[in-house]
């Protein structure tokens, strides 16, 4: 896969995202949501943390969730800095377009992340009881760095008491699937998923 083919993938997983966040962003309240199907929900809510909305803070007290996020953003900064080195070197070397495929969306998926770590905080206003608003007169809800990142698809696709006879979580109340995420996750997580699968293909020589 060339540069050139790579760059489009890139662009076109980044304005899917970002066009579908920014969307929800500005027609939606924090913790609206509306189904689609029984199985499938645009359910917005926001991240300020890692995934699942994990935070550096909870696992230490030695460091403040503003200064956690901070260092958070700046890591993704860095994690894809080195993402856009490796796709670079991979691409020169004219290694497998299972590889390829698998980064390019990887760094797309992270890009796009970051765009709104980033620049989301000062975009737009808050969202808590209201519909966002594009460049509010009255500035963003955060200042540079310290934006939370916008997620949107929820597939609760079973929920119920779990039959008594099962192991460990026999009688218990279970839902699958909970987390809710964007189009970014849904990039990083298959380019995961392809290099696991198709290691053997992606990484011969």
């Amino acid at each position: 896969m060339s540069l050139k083919k790579a760059s489009i993938l890139i662009l076109t997983i980044l304005l899917i995202d970002q066009i579908s966040k920014i969307y929800i962003k500005t027609h939606f309240q924090l913790g609206e949501d509306v189904t689609v199907f029984s199985w499938f929900k645009i359910a917005f809510i926001e991240n300020d943390g890692m995934a699942w909305g994990t935070k550096l803070s909870d696992f230490t007290n030695l460091i403040s969730d503003r200064s956690a996020k901070l260092a958070l953003t700046l890591f993704r900064i860095v994690a894809v800095a080195a993402i856009a080195y490796w796709l670079l070197d991979v691409i020169k070397k004219k290694k497998s377009k299972i590889l390829i495929f698998a980064i390019s969306i990887i760094f797309a998926g992270a890009l796009g992340n970051i765009i709104d770590s980033v620049f989301y905080g000062v975009l737009f206003s808050d969202s808590v009881m209201q519909v966002a608003t594009f460049l509010p007169e009255g500035g963003g809800y955060e200042s540079v760095f310290h934006g939370n990142v916008v997620d949107m698809l929820y597939f609760p696709i079973w929920s119920g008491l779990v039959p008594e006879n099962w192991p460990l979580i026999g009688g218990k109340y279970f839902s699958f699937f909970d987390p809710v995420f964007n189009v970014a996750d849904m990039a990083i997580s298959s380019g995961i998923g392809i290099l696991i699968v198709f290691n053997k293909k992606a990484f011969e020589a």
